[in-house]
C-alpha cells in the first residue's frame, strides 16, 4: 500500500509510479490517438464533412451515452472501494481481537510454557492468513515445529485454530482455566473464522463477468465512436481529446480492478504484511 500526504498535490499531479495508469495504458491511448487522427483527416479533408451534414449531430448521442457511462463507473468504482475497506475492516477486527485475546490469556495463564504457546501461534493465525489470501506456499512457516504440523493441502487457518483450540481445552481440562474463562476465549477464537470466512468471499467472489465485459466493451465502442463526431468542430485536436476521454474512463475502470480484490500485490492493495507484523509486535508486548 502506498503511503503519501493527502494534502500534498502537486506530488499526485507530476509524480508516476509504477502502477500509474498511465504507463499500464500508454500502447492503447498512442493507437487511440492516431485512430482518432486518422478519422478527422479523412473527415475534414477527404470526405469534406461540413456542420450541415447529418454527421455532426453525432455528439448528441454521445452526451446521452455519457451520462449512462458514467453512473456505470460510478457504480463500478464505489462497488470495488466497498471490498477494499470492508477488507480493512476486517484486518483491524483481526488485529483487535488478536490483542484482546493476548490481554485475557496474560491475565489468566501462569505457567511460561502455556503463555510461550499462545505468544507464538496467535500473531502466526495472521501470518498464515495473509499467505493464504494470496495462495502462497505456507508450508515454510517461522517456527519449524508448527510446519510439521499442518498438512499442506488442507485449510491451513482452520488447522491453526484447531491446534489453538486444542491448547485451550487442554488446559480447561488440566484446571488451569475455568469454563467461563473456556466461553470467554472461545469468543475470541470464532471471531478468527469469522474473519478467514469473510476475507475469502472478498477474494473469491469477484464482479460478475458479463458486468465488467459490458463496461470495457462500452467504453471501448463509446471512445471509437468519438472522432466521427467531434471531427467536424474539433479538426485535428479530437486526437487528444478522444485520448484524453478514454484514459480517465480506462483509468476507472483499471483502479476498480485493481482494488476490489484487496489482498494481493498491487501498491494500492492492503498491507496485510505489515498488519501481520505489528499483531505480532503486540502480542508479544502483551505476553
Amino acid at each position: 500500500m502506498i503511503s503519501y500526504d493527502t494534502k500534498e498535490w502537486f506530488t499526485f499531479i507530476f509524480h508516476f509510479h509504477k502502477s500509474d495508469t498511465v504507463r499500464k495504458l500508454f500502447p492503447i491511448l498512442i493507437a487511440i490517438g492516431v485512430y482518432a487522427a486518422v478519422i478527422g483527416y479523412l473527415e475534414v479533408e477527404y470526405f469534406k464533412v461540413t456542420k450541415n451534414d447529418y454527421i455532426h449531430n453525432i455528439p448528441i448521442m454521445h452526451g446521452m451515452l455519457g451520462f449512462v457511462i458514467s453512473l456505470l463507473l460510478v457504480f463500478r468504482t464505489n462497488t470495488a472501494y466497498d471490498r477494499w475497506w470492508e477488507g480493512r475492516k476486517l484486518w483491524g477486527a483481526l488485529m483487535n481481537n488478536s490483542r484482546n485475546l493476548a490481554i485475557k490469556l496474560s491475565v489468566i495463564l501462569k505457567d511460561e510454557n502455556d503463555r510461550k504457546f499462545f505468544r507464538k501461534y496467535i500473531p502466526m493465525y495472521a501470518d498464515i492468513l495473509y499467505k493464504h489470501l494470496k495462495d502462497e506456499e505456507t508450508s515454510k512457516q517461522l517456527f519449524e515445529d508448527v510446519a510439521l504440523e499442518i498438512d499442506n493441502h488442507k485449510h491451513k487457518p482452520n488447522q491453526l485454530k484447531r491446534i489453538m483450540y486444542q491448547k485451550i481445552n487442554d488446559l480447561y481440562e488440566a484446571k488451569k482455566i475455568t469454563g467461563d474463562q473456556l466461553i470467554t476465549l472461545n469468543d475470541e477464537l470464532v471471531s478468527f473464522t469469522d474473519i478467514c470466512g469473510a476475507c475469502e468471499r472478498i477474494k473469491n467472489t469477484p464482479i460478475p463477468y458479463s458486468y465488467s465485459a459490458f463496461i470495457k466493451k462500452f467504453i471501448f465502442f463509446y471512445t471509437m465512436t468519438l472522432p466521427f463526431g467531434y471531427s467536424v468542430s474539433l479538426g485535428y485536436f479530437v486526437a487528444p481529446v478522444v485520448v484524453f476521454i478514454f484514459y480517465v474512463l480506462a483509468s476507472l475502470e483499471l483502479i476498480a480492478e485493481e482494488i476490489e480484490d484487496p489482498f494481493g500485490d498491487d501498491e494500492n492493495d492492503l498491507p496485510t504484511k505489515k498488519i501481520s507484523e505489528n499483531i505480532k509486535k503486540y502480542v508479544e508486548e502483551l505476553i
